[in-house]
């Protein structure tokens, strides 16, 4: 099809990436584990772990799983907000041939067993603030192995153990659960480093990960995500964020505010893989709804890219506090999610001197598939251009193309997209 947008390209972004520069997502974490091995990943509560860090903890974790009796191609959930064991989890899983499933801490019983009966899932790492959940509907599902996290198990001592007598005693935020044959997180860790990981011969067509949708059409529905999908959409993500990081000098290491979700696809993809592509720092926030403890962290940081949904950059705009960070180094604001809001934009932009950079994406597309020009220089309120190797086409109620212009229906072709 004729892809007319590609004439308002920015300099330098290729019209198409080969998504076959990597057989999957896994070669892709080995090579950074390697190139960026002294690098800090992932910084959550102060303590930061390198990718050299991630790939001895993924590896013990990846090979305990495996101890289990867990086969290539079992669907392992994690259910937990942005600790510094997601990560490490995401890796084991997939290092070891197993399927991930992104479940979000926040659902009830009723929409957990769906997701766990619907995926088919074996084994489930967790949280223990949400442990209690699990133990209400593990007995309808297919789960054989609880793998529990608790807040601060990698977070080193003393400060791990004052972290989850804080979280358990005075905030009071572990309900009381009782699972049978659970393992603790650090004891699995401790367990693998004793153990070998077999690394399975990972190609584009096997299932990486299945996302599932927000249920916009009933309950949620599991989008299967191959390896190549996922690469697919991480390089032409990584070719589209270039121009951005020309805006202004960074002077070390690129450093993304991962508040967004990692369970959700848009921070999956734009925080976290992209972020073991790149070599960059991931600053986890547990929790972005307590603002001023947000603030905080970021305080202690110069961030260069910043993904956000329209909530979060209004509350952070209207907060006195966060209007005094250094936003100096500040390049690229994705916006993504829902529409972010006019008024919104422009306060943003006063603030940080950065404008939001807005994109649209799916579960069902490995995240974003069309995104404004990242060295904009204000907000368009449209969800800007395809990205490399996308092909978009709006539809009538016929199936027919519409005039530029009109309303229709989003048609997507491409690598990015799911296979079911």
């Amino acid at each position: 099809m004729d892809r007319f947008w590609l004439k308002n390209y920015p300099a330098g972004v290729p019209a198409d990436i080969d998504p076959s520069a990597y057989p999957s997502v896994v070669s892709l974490f080995e090579e950074s584990f390697t190139k960026h091995r002294d690098n800090r990943a992932y910084v959550c509560m102060d303590k930061a772990l390198t990718f050299g860090e991630i790939d001895k903890l993924s590896t013990a974790l990846g090979a305990w799983l495996q101890g289990r009796g867990l086969k290539r191609g079992d669907r392992v959930a994690i259910m937990m907000p942005n600790v510094l064991q997601y990560p490490v989890a995401v890796a084991a899983v997939l290092r070891a041939g197993f399927i991930a499933v992104n479940v979000n801490p926040l659902y009830t019983a009723r929409e957990l067993e769906h997701q766990l009966k619907d995926s088919g899932a074996q084994a489930i790492i967790i949280l223990e603030n949400f442990a209690t959940t699990l133990q209400q509907v593990i007995g309808h599902t297919q789960v054989k192995h609880v793998v529990v996290a608790s807040m601060g198990d990698l977070l080193g001592f003393p400060k791990g153990l004052i972290v989850n007598l804080v979280v358990r005693h005075v905030r009071k935020m572990v309900p009381a659960w009782s699972l049978p044959g659970h393992v603790k997180f650090n004891d699995a860790l401790s367990a693998g480093r004793g153990m070998t990981l077999a690394k399975p011969q990972l190609g584009p067509d096997d299932v990486a990960v299945l996302q599932y949708t927000g249920g916009t059409t009933g309950v949620s529905k599991g989008a299967t995500l191959l390896h190549r999908t996922l690469v697919s959409n991480l390089l032409a993500s990584e070719a589209w964020m270039q121009p951005g990081l020309k805006r202004r000098k960074i002077s070390g290491q690129l450093t993304i505010v991962c508040a967004l979700p990692l369970y959700h696809v848009f921070a999956f993809v734009t925080c976290g893989l992209l972020g073991m592509r790149t070599g960059a720092l991931n600053i986890l926030i547990p929790n972005p709804r307590d603002l001023p403890g947000t603030i905080k962290e970021l305080a202690k940081y110069k961030i260069n890219v910043f993904p956000a949904v329209n909530t979060l950059f209004n509350g952070l705009a209207n907060n006195a506090e966060f209007a005094k960070l250094d936003f100096s180094e500040l390049v690229i604001s994705n916006g993504g999610g829902t529409a972010v809001q006019e008024a919104v934009a422009k306060k943003w932009l006063a603030i940080t001197g950065c404008p939001i950079c807005e994109g649209y994406g799916l579960s069902e597309t490995s995240s974003g598939i069309t995104c404004n020009p990242t060295d904009s220089e204000a907000y368009t309120g449209t969800i800007g251009l395809p990205l490399p190797n996308v092909e978009i086409r709006i539809l009538d109620d016929a199936g027919k193309d519409v005039p530029l212009g009109e309303a229709g229906e989003i048609a997507i072709r491409g690598p990015q997209v799911m296979r079911d």
